[in-house]
This record gives structure tokens, sequence and C-alpha cells, in this order.
């Protein structure tokens, strides 16, 4: 689609910067600044103009991208749509309520679309941040802080003076405006509000708006946010562009909610009574360009249904700031037009591919079978650590705080009665956000034994069915008696109970062929205990089997896998048959985390020897489930999974495949 561009100041040169290689071509530019104008159309091999109406007559351009001055929008809009043009508008769509309120019924009128910036809702980290929100981390939000610093415009701006006629809540305090908006829906009212005129006496130029606002506003679906508006604080202040909410079962922070690029530690969480904690990405993410959200709006109108939904957003942003406006002039609480704005999406999930596992288009890439959706990392929850029992509840709790969504458990570890207070805990995600593999240890393969153990693993996690209940081992030994609260027991009993000796002391086995344990398996699902069935440490051979018997599918295969013991034989298995694999114990071989070539790639990838190796899993499509008690190595893992490594990186760490590995 051809566009014009209205407008050639610095934002345009953000907003071009994507046009070679996307699918928007710029078919002309117009600036009352015929050196502008002329300097941007010149790179891109197209027409500049200083009218507009000269520009809307002379280009054959579907849509206008207005990127002029605050005050300048409306009047470019307007023009555009009475042209029959498309309008993608910087913010904001207007300064008067009434203005933007004409502007979105002439679209509508016309069978035109409108859209305003800004589209950061859709960025990385606000992206995470609404995750924390869906998956109901902070229960009901009721309370919140906003900032938009946007800073001495004097100091950084080589045009300051549309701020400085605008002020700061038509610039930046549209940020966190329409993120809120986004998230919880329509502002009812602005409960109070106040405004400051206040500047350097030194400065030549000085603001003609209020330079300095504060507000009381009050949203339709409950929360209360304190707004902070000002372009005397320096945008190099504490708070930027901040977001802080609050919630009856914890906190979130947001640094940025403007920012189009993603960092590490751009979210934390904190639950009530713990320290806040850092939520890192877990799949790969990169800056989004300004240009994207106008290709998104082009498809759109390309697809026949124009959208005006950011259009009507956007002029509900405007009917806040008026509001605020006149709270402050003639006190609050004043109540702000809705504009028809839809209730927010902060209990809709956010972008589901978020969840899955990216892998690479040179790797078989396994569907989700059976509906098996899953995050790119697990978090393992074994108590068994180099010898010895852990207690796991801190852990886990700080792996739920971070984002990790797969917790990978056992009737052997004996804690799925503390997994279960955890999940039930306030602050802890939804049920419906968290994958929950349960497994029966291989002293219940018979039948009956193995039900027993599944509806008791899941009245000890307090759920009403298992997303994955996965064979812990293919071999059956003999039954000594069910293991509820395993770790609650002395360690001789656990031992008794687990590892059943015959009378010359070697393990009792149980006459319980692994075809018979998987149609006992396919209960389970048949009685609705779980959504799915998978097994644990099998070989290729085994798998077969499996495959070849009954009528259920393992969706899941989980073995112990790192670059020692690679398993790609079995790992390309189970992919071509869409069936996902887990990776246990990928840090844990003895030696692999001091090899040079990890700690090589490490140094050139500014990860630790043990992140490596989980990019390595999750660059091949394998979904590692680490086990640390540690929070740094928690964290670092995430940050691990979100890296995707090259061809190159991985064929070097498959050097280290040792055939004879064992433990």
């Amino acid at each position: 689609m051809n566009c014009l561009f209205v407008g050639a100041g610095a934002i345009a040169d953000e907003y071009a910067r994507g046009l070679s290689a996307g699918a928007l071509s710029l078919a002309g530019v117009c600036d009352l600044d015929e050196k502008r104008a002329t300097a941007l159309a010149d790179r891109y091999g197209c027409p500049g103009f200083t009218d507009l109406e000269a520009a809307l007559t002379s280009v054959d351009a579907d849509l206008v991208v207005n990127l002029t001055s605050h005050a300048a929008h409306a009047a470019v809009t307007r023009t555009a749509l009475t042209a029959d043009r498309h309008v993608y508008s910087q913010k904001p769509i207007a300064l008067e309520t009434e203005v933007a309120s004409e502007l979105l019924e002439t679209a509508r009128e016309t069978g035109l679309g409108l859209a305003c910036a800004p589209a950061t809702p859709r960025a990385p980290a606000q992206q995470r941040a609404r995750r924390v929100l869906a998956d109901g981390q902070l229960g009901p939000v009721q309370l919140g802080y906003a900032h938009a610093h946007v800073g001495r415009v004097t100091d950084w701006h080589d045009r300051p003076e549309s701020f400085l006629e605008t002020g700061p809540l038509y610039d930046g305090g549209v940020y966190p405006l329409t993120l809120l908006t986004a998230w919880f829906g329509p502002v009812k009212r602005i409960r109070v509000a106040d405004s400051l005129d206040i500047w350097p006496d030194r400065e030549d130029q000085h603001p003609t708006a209020p330079s300095h606002v504060e507000a009381m506003l009050e949203f339709a679906a409950g929360p209360i946010v304190r707004l902070t508006a000002s372009i005397y604080t320096p945008h190099r202040a504490r708070e930027f562009y901040g977001l802080e909410l609050h919630g009856d079962d914890g906190s979130m922070y947001l640094r940025g909610t403007g920012a189009m690029d993603d960092a590490v530690d751009a979210v934390s969480f904190g639950r009530v009574g713990r320290e806040y904690i850092t939520v890192p990405p877990q799949t790969p993410t990169g800056g989004r360009e300004y240009l994207t959200a106008v290709e998104q709006f082009a498809a759109r109108i390309e697809s026949g249904e124009p959208p005006r939904a950011s259009g009507r957003r956007g002029a509900h942003i405007v009917s806040i700031c008026n509001a605020i406006e006149n709270a402050a002039e003639n006190g609050g609480p004043t109540k702000v037009n809705s504009h028809d704005l839809s209730a927010g999406q902060v209990n809709t999930p956010a972008d589901p591919a978020a969840r899955e596992t990216t892998i690479p288009p040179a790797t078989p890439t396994p569907t989700n079978r059976g509906g098996v959706t899953l995050p790119p990392v697990g978090f393992g929850c074994s108590r068994y650590r180099d010898g010895e029992y852990h207690n796991r509840v801190d852990s886990i709790m700080t792996a739920l705080d971070a984002g990790y969504r797969l917790l990978d458990s056992a009737e052997l570890y004996g804690n799925e009665h503390r997994i279960g207070e955890l999940l039930a805990a306030p602050g802890s995600p939804d049920r419906d956000s968290v994958f929950i593999i349960g497994k029966p240890w291989r002293t219940n393969h018979h039948r009956q034994n193995l039900l027993n153990a599944c509806t008791g693993s899941l009245e000890e996690l307090g759920i009403d069915a298992f997303d994955c209940y996965m064979l812990h081992w293919p071999g059956a030994w003999a039954h000594r008696g069910q293991l509820t609260r395993l770790a609650e027991k002395s360690v001789p009993r656990q031992e008794e109970l687990t590892f059943p000796e015959a009378d010359d002391g070697t393990i009792e086995t149980a006459e319980i062929p692994l075809t018979t344990a998987w149609e006992h398996m396919q209960h389970v699902v048949d009685r609705g205990l779980a959504d799915s069935i998978g097994a644990c440490n099998i070989s290729l051979a085994q798998l077969e089997t499996l495959l070849e018997t009954g009528d259920v599918d393992p969706a899941l295969v989980q073995v112990e896998r790192h670059p020692y013991q690679p398993r790609d034989q079995l790992v390309s298995a189970c992919h071509s048959q869409d069936i996902r694999v887990i990776a246990h114990s990928p840090l844990s071989a003895p030696g692999l985390l001091e090899e040079s070539v990890l700690r090589e790639i490490g140094h050139e990838r500014d990860l630790s020897a043990a992140e490596v190796v989980i990019a390595w899993n999750t660059t091949r499509g394998v979904v590692p489930i680490p086990s640390s008690t540690t929070e740094s190595h928690i964290l670092g893992n995430l940050q691990g999974a979100a890296t995707r490594l090259s061809s190159d990186e991985c064929a070097r760490i498959e050097t280290l495949h040792n055939p004879d590995f064992e433990r």
C-alpha cells in the first residue's frame, strides 16, 4: 500500500526506518518546511510537498501517516479523511474531545480506517507485564502510580515549541494512559487534579501550558491510578515512564510504558510479603518498530475491515486529558467520555504465541499435539539435589514469581502438597496459566495403584486434572504402599517404599510390561484426570512400542538431555510424530559446565555456561526443566531460554557428545 507522510520531523525518520523492508511504499512527503520535506522525500525517491491539498491531489496513496506537531494532528486528519484517505495519526488524535469525536464520526460515516499511536501495548515489555496481570498474580488491582516525565524539552528537542504549547499530558501522559486503558478499559472520572506552572527562570523559552500535572484517575473496572505528567521533571529522573500497580495479592512494576525496546529487567513482580523479583523474557524479543503498527493497520484495511479501535482509544485519552485539565482548574470530580471504549483485556492472555517454544525453521517443528502448549522452559520440582533432600518451597515460589509456567512434579518428590499450597497462595498465577506435569512412581504401574496415585497427587496439588501425566520410568517395581506425602516420612521409610528390595538386596521388580502400563495410563485420560499422557526416561524402541499400543499416543516425552547426551535420534523421532520433548537434568552432568566451548559461547553471548545449555535446548525445540534453589540461577535460566543460538554455535556444542556418558 502506498502512503503519504505528512510531517518530516525527527519522528518521521523513526517511521521511515522500516520502509525498505516492509509492505508499505512511501509515495510522497509533505511538510511546511520545504527543506525537511525534500530531504526525506529524496531519500525514498518520491516527491516532496509543502501544501497538503496539493500532496493529496498529486499522490496516489490510500493511507496518510500524520506525523505533524501536536496541535496540527486534528486538522491534518480531517483534511485527509475528507479526501477519502485512511489515517494513522501520531498522538494525540486531537486536543479537544469534541474534535476527536467528530473525526471518529467522519471515519465511521465514510468507512475509512482511523488509527492513533502509540502502539506500545503490543511492545514486548508491555506484553510481558500484561501477562503478569492476565495470570492473576496481582489479584484485584486497586491502586497504581503512573509517571510521564517528558523532561526539559528545551534541552533535548530541536523544536520544543509544540511541547511547550501543549504541555506534558497530551504527549508523555498518553503513553501510560494508552497502556492502562488497553488493560483496564475506560476511565470513569477524574477524582481530583492539580497543575503547576513551574520552569527555570534562566530559560529563554517558557511553557504556555502547565508544565506539571497530577491527577487521580478512577477506572470503570475499579483501579484508582495517580498520574504524574511533567516537562519540568527531567527525563533522567528515577521515574521516566514507570508504572507500578498494586493488587490485593501482589504488585507489578513496568519500567517504561512507552518503551519500544525490551530489557531483561523491564518488568518485576512482588507478591505481598516478598521483595520484587525480575520477570525476564522467555522468548527472543527485540524492539518494536514504529512502522509496524502502520503496517498492521494497512493490512486490516486491505482485508476489507478498516479499523477504528485505536482511534476510539485515542479519543478517549483526549477526553481524559481534557477532564484532568477541567478538574485542575475547577475542582473534581469530573466525568470522562468513554467513546464506547470496550472493557479492558487484563483477564485475557496476551499473545498466545509467546507461550510456545520458538523452533528454528531448520528443525522439524512439533505442533501442539492434542492441544498441548508448552512454555519454552519449565521448572523441575525434585527435592533430590547432590545426594540430599531439599525443601523446595521458596525456590518454586521464586520460579512462579519470575514467570515460570511449567512445573514438573512427581509422586516420588513427596512435595506435591507444598506445591499445591503455593498454587493456592495469594500472588501465584491462576491454575489455567500453569502447565502441571505429574508422574506416578514405578511401584504404582498396576492399574488401580496408578489411578490411586494420580487421584492422590491431584488431591495434594489441589487441582482437578494434570495437563500431562507421565510414566516416570518404563520399568515396573514391586508395590510397597502408597507414597502420599513421602517427604514427611523418615528417610529409611522413603527408601523402603520407593526402592523395594528383594531378599537378596536387589530391587524387586513387578511383572507389568510397558504396554500394560501404558494401557493403564490411558484410563487416566478416559477418567478426565489428565488432559494428556506421556512417558519419561524411555528409549527410541520404547517410544515405538508406545505408539503401537492402545489409542492414545504420548503428547510429551521427557528424558535426560544435555550436550554429552543429546538424544538426537529420539528427539527427531518425537518431533516427526508431533511429540514435544522435555529435557530433565539439563545442567547436572558432572563436568559439563566447565567445558571450554560453553564458556566461550557464553562469553560471546554474555551468558553463563548453564544458560548456554538452556539456549541450546530451546534452539533445538526442546523444553528444558532446570532445577535450582538459587535466585540468580532461576533468573539466568530464563535468560538462556530467551536466547536462540546460531547453527554454528549449536554444532560447536554438539561436539561434546559422549556416547559413553554414564552417571
